[in-house]
């Protein structure tokens, strides 16, 4: 690998993990107490230089809608939330660095019409063939927020939550029998169960009322975009936890 392209996916390496730190401050801080303005500029910058300058590009326009929102009642955007903008800019950074990956070397005019990667986010679950169903799942969380149906936002990351906690346990299990006792418990003692194994960390402590028991939840049942937004918040901080190397 030609060593300018190794220095730039370091670069895109350690700017990740600037964002990172920053995402897990998010968690405890309130959103006001975080200055993310420089890590934000040096992303723009990194997305500039590997776009050639050019606005069109699928990179500028993943940056520019990283900030974006739509109103569930009308066309009207609004800014989304700082937690929510540094998750989207790490996803650019992702696809940035997978799309520079598979180049011999930085040409900026190949950069600029390279197609963006699909984002593999849960390859780290151990079911494969679940896999694709999480990435869809993921995506229609997001796409429910956005619209403002808050409840579905709720339980389809309620679900994913359970399922990769699910998997986690039940690859750490080699018997049969201890599979099954996992299928037999519940949301709540899976999540006790995994944080007891060091699976995952103290980040399901930020779970709202109703997300451990969110299957028994009445349908009328009100959820807040704080709710929503906090489960899915939760759900990033999980899937680091089961995926150091993201």
């Amino acid at each position: 690998m030609p060593e300018q392209l190794t220095q730039a996916l370091a670069f895109l390496d350690r700017l990740s993990a600037r964002g990172r730190q920053i995402s897990e401050r998010l968690q405890t801080t309130p959103d006001s107490a975080v200055d993310i303005r420089a890590w934000q500029q040096d992303v723009a910058a990194t997305v500039n230089e590997l776009s050639g300058g050019s606005k069109q590009h699928w990179l500028s326009r993943a940056f520019s809608q990283a900030f974006l929102v739509g109103a569930s009642s009308s066309e009207v955007v609004t800014e989304a939330s700082p937690a929510d903008i540094v998750e989207r800019l790490l996803t650019v950074l992702a696809q940035a660095r997978a799309s520079l990956a598979t180049m011999e070397s930085l040409d900026a005019e190949a950069i600029a019409t390279a197609p963006a990667p699909a984002v593999r986010r849960f390859d780290f679950v151990q079911n494969a063939e679940l896999r694709p169903v999480l990435e869809q799942a993921y995506a229609e969380s997001a796409r429910a927020s956005e619209s403002g149906d808050f409840q579905r936002a709720f339980l389809t990351s309620c679900g994913i939550l359970e399922a990769i906690i699910t998997d986690a346990l039940e690859a750490r299990s080699a018997k049969a029998s201890a599979e099954r006792r996992v299928q037999d418990m519940t949301f709540d003692q899976r999540i006790a169960a995994a944080e007891a194994a060091g699976l995952i960390r103290g980040g399901c402590a930020r779970l709202p009322p109703g997300a451990r028991a969110y299957r028994d939840l009445a349908p009328d049942t009100v959820i807040s975009e704080r709710e929503a937004k906090t489960v899915r918040q939760v759900l990033n901080v999980v899937i680091r936890d089961l995926d150091p190397g993201r």
